[in-house]
């Protein structure tokens, strides 16, 4: 008896896994695609059932103490879970926009929750008017096979700067700061700190290098875990410092964190940055007037302007799409100068939906250099080391990605007709990155 794909995505998993080796990997995709989106409308059907009920409670409801501790108590649900499908049932009530996209299933309920919460409490210095535009560029963030909550919670951490108040933005209040170092019974050390982000940028800045897997003298890859290179890597990093650290010299060179932000940005702070574009093409988030860190994301213009007033300057010269201008093409090996350029333009990884940071990437010739390609800014892309090894052809992978620069000259991305039959060009994911 074969198997259709109706049937995986609308019947039991009970009899199913003994047959799903009739479908061929096509389908297989399809189905995955087809019960995720099934469980995205089940999950906003339940939303709305639970908030009506919430609103026309029964006596069964009543005596359960609210409508999310009778869900748990008749379903797998925890009860904290239930509580949450209906704090965001009400939670949606007033923004309708976000209640419209959560409701066609192009929206998560991880990412709603998110959105609601920032319409309810959105920073003190925004003014009433310019929520709209600020839930139009949420759900952009949130919507569409790409969204990622690294994305949404990119938005809210750059609007969270956009619209400075008088108050310190939690992510810059060194007051909170706290460290502690405590011996444990079995003689080791426990630490636990909780940072502003420009202190965590600093400390990710230094332990980039060191917490790189290492792979041993014959080639084998580096069996330690994530948190074990990172533990590694404070050592050395701790090690350095007693080693070579040079205290009591005042004044010295600063070149250990960078932020990026357009001159205009930086010399004057726009009364509102979430207003439309002259082209009314909407608000992007790139053209938002705040600070970048390549660790860290968003910095606010205040703090920005802080860092300036004490910093070794860097200027890179953008054209007017934002993409860098390039200089000394001739040498095979990225400059530096050119590699602070490409940061500036890429921000990490520039493959579709990769969210690797500058400091694991490589500068990949589009052209390649044995080929005549020019080591110039629009024969390169950064890339992390999975994706560049992609472009190389890795071993068993059938096509091959294609890049070119487009007229915004920015990487774009032409997928293989093995994954695109029409193969259409996507964007560098340049716009959310942390």
């Amino acid at each position: 008896m074969s198997v259709l794909l109706s049937d995986v995505v609308s019947g039991s998993a009970v009899v199913l896994r003994g047959r799903l080796w009739q479908l061929p990997a096509t389908e297989l995709r399809a189905a995955a695609v087809s019960a995720s989106a099934e469980i995205l409308r089940l999950e906003a059907v339940r939303v709305a059932v639970v908030d009506e009920l919430s609103l026309r409670p029964d006596d069964q409801v009543i005596a359960s103490r609210g409508v999310g501790c009778w869900l748990a108590a008749n379903t797998m649900l925890q009860v904290r879970d239930g509580k949450k499908i209906a704090a965001l049932g009400a939670a949606l009530r007033p923004f309708p926009a976000v209640a419209a996209r959560f409701d066609d299933g192009d929206c998560s309920f991880d990412h709603a929750v998110l959105i609601v919460a920032f319409c309810e409490s959105p920073p003190k210095g925004m003014p009433e008017e310019a929520l709209p535009r600020c839930i139009d560029l949420l759900l952009a963030a949130a919507s569409g096979v790409e969204a990622t909550t690294t994305k949404v919670r990119y938005v809210i951490a750059t609007l969270e700067r956009v619209f400075e108040s008088d108050e310190i933005p939690p992510a810059e209040d060194v007051d909170r700061n706290e460290l502690r170092i405590a011996s444990t019974l079995n003689g080791r050390v426990v630490v636990r700190g909780d940072f502003d982000a420009l202190t965590g940028e600093m400390l990710l800045s230094a332990l980039s290098n060191l917490t790189m897997p290492t792979p041993a003298p014959d080639g084998t890859p580096d069996s330690r875990s994530a948190a074990k290179r990172t533990a590694d890597g404070f050592t050395e990093l701790i090690r350095r410092y007693l080693d070579c650290a040079k205290t009591g010299t005042d004044g010295g060179q600063r070149p250990h964190v960078n932020v990026h932000i357009n001159a205009r940005d930086l010399a004057e702070h726009r009364d509102c940055a979430a207003a439309p574009s002259p082209d009314g093409g909407g608000v992007a988030v790139s053209d938002l007037d705040v600070g970048h860190m390549p660790w860290l994301g968003p910095l606010s213009v205040s703090q920005t302007r802080l860092l300036g007033c004490d910093c070794f300057l860097s200027t890179v010269l953008l054209d007017d799409h934002g993409a860098p201008l390039d200089a000394k093409p001739g040498k095979r090996l990225v400059t530096a100068e050119q590699r602070v350029a490409l940061i500036a333009r890429d921000k990490g990884c520039a493959f579709p939906g990769c969210t690797c940071v500058p400091a694991w990437t490589d500068a990949h010739h589009i052209r390649h250099w044995a080929n005549g390609g020019p080591t110039v800014m629009n024969n390169l892309v950064l890339l992390c080391r999975s994706h560049h090894r992609l472009m190389h052809r890795k071993a068993g992978f059938v096509g091959k990605w294609v890049i070119r620069i487009g007229a915004d000259n920015k990487p774009w991305f032409i997928p293989p007709p093995s994954i695109d039959p029409q193969q259409h060009p996507r964007p560098a994911n340049t716009t959310f990155k942390t």
